[in-house]
């Protein structure tokens, strides 16, 4: 057998050399040059010189100088004769390294396997490659410690291998001797710790995936003491594959695991603001209003950070979920004797408490979240595709649809009607006792000023479709009697010819109706549905003053633009008039401050207001302030409303008032209602006895007991008592 150099320089000679063998006794363990009588010998067994390496396994490389070949046995072959004379040359593996011709005795080059670990699990990736360096072979492994290699076993992936010859206690377990390739092998301490510690990092990463809850109450210690299932069965599917198989299997594990984290992350937020989980069919168009909202809270720059914190988040917890699998995996795999022991006591343990029911602070420890949190989505999503049918046979139903014009809403004639929605007006805002103070102290002043003026009011509650956002769905709910909680609900039914109120109003022909709606800043399609026959937005109504965070203008300012291009003109019929105020969008900072009504002006009257007021980011993380400005904005509004009705309403003048929804679970509470307060205003003491047998309180502040209706129960309820005829 013959070898050619590598591109390291030959010592001392000029040909092509053969297989060398050490010469014995020497007296340092530098490079030798061979004689004539071990060249002799190499040409006789060219492996002669592994082969008696693995003929003395207590003798390392590290010794004072070179191994002497051990002496055959009388009338014995010589091994290395022997064994080339019959045997093909085994397999070289990681323990089984061959010397090359011109490195140093008790080295091999890089990449041959001796002195490093293949790929090891524990230590994480490699730490460097010393190039062409020689590196000294790995000395015996202490009494005791036995190499895997040696009598078989697996290998870093938990692999069955077979038994490797020993060339100077060359394996994975053995301590190292001299340089050994990699930093792991100049600093082996740090390394340990390091890997152990990166691997306790994953099974905590893990741990939480698996146990993470969707709402943010929920986070607390014992909901993460518990015994998850699924890590039973993963432990115990790991177990009995294969190498290949087990890698797939706990990438794609892992990946899914990393996608359900996502998702239940997205839920939190959810919760957090809608009061409701994330649906994977239809939230996702949520997201444009989501950037809309952070760009008008946090300006340009804010929002495009958020969006990319956003993004990396993602990607780091699949990637981090994903190769935290797949390295317990393998972990698992390469102590599958201990593994195996703790995965059956695990099982025993989750077993056990399922069938008792052992909690511990009322939080069960048998845990099988992940399993019921996949069930609940596929439920959802089944459930809302199957929505979607139903709810298109229900919005063709419509008890008044046919109801000739003459036949509806008789008793309002003549009228002024006002239907105007406050933004995030939720019963919170009467009731919590942080905001509760000063809604109540307002909503009594301004009833004494309606009084006053010669107005009467009554009031109630309704049961917002939505909660803490998604103001459209109320506003729909409300107008045209259907449940639209959902987008793919709103897209149906703003698709089809379903009457609504403002649509009731102008099918008599004895209506203008107007829509004011300082939020909408670009095309509306939906105006057409609503049967609006003029439409002012935020680009109509003439503002010229400063942003209020969200908020487009303020509302005195919107209605004093409405009673300007609007209700003030003279017109031939009386007006139907849809008006949404935005003050009070969150995130409350800043609010607006009423100035005297000769002062509005174009609204620039507000830029040293807007100035003065507190930054969103001073607000939005804090919960408290979030309730006291919240409670201020709200109070704003109402004024504003208020003070316009009494300046410019008279004998004729209707207005009904209410919340869309409620304000965030932050500011309403994490168990609060989807109530919100809803008010009919008049002078005509008529008006208010047409609904005298609907149980509502007198005043704007409705009493707690008061009647409590679904929001599209008011359509119906409300076109019954004002003369309308149905005709379905």
């Amino acid at each position: 057998m013959s070898f050619t150099s590598s591109s390291r320089q030959l010592p001392n000679t000029d040909e092509t050399p053969e297989r060398e063998t050490p010469e014995p006794d020497a007296p340092s363990p530098g490079i030798e040059q061979p004689g004539p009588a071990s060249q002799d010998a190499s040409a006789d067994s060219p492996d002669r010189a592994r082969d008696t390496t693995d003929a003395e396994p207590g003798r390392g490389a590290s010794s004072s100088g070179p191994e002497q070949p051990a002496p055959a046995a009388e009338g014995e072959p010589a091994v290395g004769a022997a064994q080339d004379a019959t045997d093909p040359e085994p397999e070289r593996g990681a323990t089984d390294a061959e010397p090359v011709v011109g490195a140093p005795e008790g080295e091999v080059p890089a990449g041959s396997g001796a002195g490093s670990s293949s790929d090891d699990d524990e230590g994480g990736e490699d730490g460097g490659d010393d190039g062409d360096k020689p590196v000294p072979v790995s000395s015996p492994p202490p009494a005791g410690h036995a190499d895997e290699g040696a009598d078989g076993g697996t290998d870093e992936d938990g692999d069955t291998v077979p038994a490797a010859p020993s060339a100077g206690g060359v394996g994975e377990a053995a301590p190292p001797s001299g340089r050994v390739r990699g930093w792991r092998g100049r600093y082996p301490v740090a390394a340990t710790v390091l890997a152990w510690t990166v691997t306790g990092l994953a099974a905590v990463l893990v741990l939480f995936a698996l146990l993470m809850p969707g709402k943010a109450d929920q986070f607390h210690p014992a909901q993460f003491l518990r015994v998850p299932v699924e890590a039973v069965f993963g432990a115990a599917l790991v177990l009995v594959l294969p190498r290949r198989p087990r890698i797939a299997v706990s990438a794609v594990a892992g990946l899914a695991l990393g996608v359900l984290t996502v998702l239940n992350l997205l839920d939190v937020g959810f919760n957090e603001y809608l009061g409701r989980g994330f649906n994977v069919v239809l939230d996702w168009a949520l997201f444009s209003d989501a950037q809309a909202y952070l760009q008008d809270t946090f300006g340009g720059g804010g929002a495009l950070g958020i969006a990319i914190l956003a993004v990396v988040l993602v990607i780091a917890v699949l990637a981090l979920v994903t190769l935290s699998v797949v390295r317990l995996g393998n972990l698992v795999a390469r102590n599958s004797e201990v593994a195996t022991r703790a995965t059956l006591v695990a099982a025993i343990v989750w077993v056990t408490c399922a069938a008792l029911g052992v909690q511990v602070t009322g939080v069960p420890i048998a845990s099988e979240h992940v399993a019921l949190a996949v069930q609940d989505r596929a439920h959802r999503v089944r459930d809302t595709i199957r929505d979607e049918a139903e709810f298109q046979k229900i919005a063709k139903k419509d008890t008044f649809a046919n109801t000739p014009p003459d036949q509806l809403l008789t008793d309002l004639r003549g009228k002024d009607m006002m239907i105007t929605f406050i933004e995030s007006y939720g019963r919170s805002a009467i009731e919590d006792p942080v905001m509760a103070p000063g809604v109540d102290a307002t909503l009594t002043a301004e009833n004494r000023k309606l009084t006053g003026a010669g107005f009467a009011a009554k009031s109630g509650w309704l049961t917002s479709a939505t909660y803490g956002g998604s103001s459209w769905l109320g506003h729909s709910t409300f107008l045209s009697g259907l449940w639209i909680n959902n987008q793919q609900r709103y897209r149906t039914v703003t698709a089809g010819d379903h009457l609504t109120l403002p649509g009731a109003f102008a099918k008599t022909g004895d209506w203008d109706t107007v829509g004011v709606m300082p939020g909408v800043q670009k095309a509306w399609p939906e105006q057409k549905f609503y049967g609006i026959d003029k439409l002012y937005d935020s680009r109509d109504l003439g503002y010229r003053g400063p942003k209020f965070s969200w908020s487009t203008m303020p509302d005195q300012y919107a209605l004093t633009a409405f009673e300007r291009l609007v209700h003030g003109k003279k017109h031939d019929k009386p007006l139907m008039s849809t008006i949404i105020l935005t003050s009070s969008h969150q995130p409350w900072a800043p609010i607006p401050r009423t100035v005297p009504q000769d002062q509005v002006g174009d609204g620039s009257v507000y830029d040293a207001i807007e100035k003065a007021g507190k930054r969103p980011g001073d607000i939005i993380t804090d919960a408290r302030k979030s309730k006291e400005e919240y409670g201020k904005s709200i109070q704003y509004s109402v004024t504003s409303l208020i003070d316009y009705l009494v300046k410019y309403g008279d004998k004729n003048t209707v207005l009904i008032f209410l919340g869309d929804h409620q304000p965030i679970a932050r500011v309403s509470g994490d168990h609060a209602s989807r109530d919100v307060p809803v008010s009919i205003v008049a002078k005509d003491p008529k008006v208010l006895d047409r609904i005298a047998d609907w149980g509502w309180t007198d005043g704007l502040q409705p009493e707690h007991n008061a009647p409590v209706w679904k929001m599209s129960a008011f359509r119906d309820r409300f076109l019954t008592a004002y003369g309308s005829t149905p005709h379905s």
